[in-house]
């Protein structure tokens, strides 16, 4: 089971093309941070992007 639950985001979110838009997003901001700062992640980019969602949205 994801952590946060996938349809207590879509409910709070509105849009599945927007939330999928701004996940990405920060992926890739976490990914290329993690890369110049030669840093490595224990959790994949779209995991932390995800939480970081979710804790700034109060699902968590």
């Amino acid at each position: 089971m994801l952590n946060p639950a996938i349809g207590k985001l879509l409910e709070a979110y509105g849009s599945k093309y927007q939330l999928v838009l701004d996940v990405a997003h920060r992926a890739r901001v976490i990914a290329a941070t993690a890369e110049k700062n030669k840093i490595s992640l224990d959790e994949k980019p779209v995991d932390l992007a995800l939480n970081e969602l979710a804790h700034s949205m109060g699902l968590m």
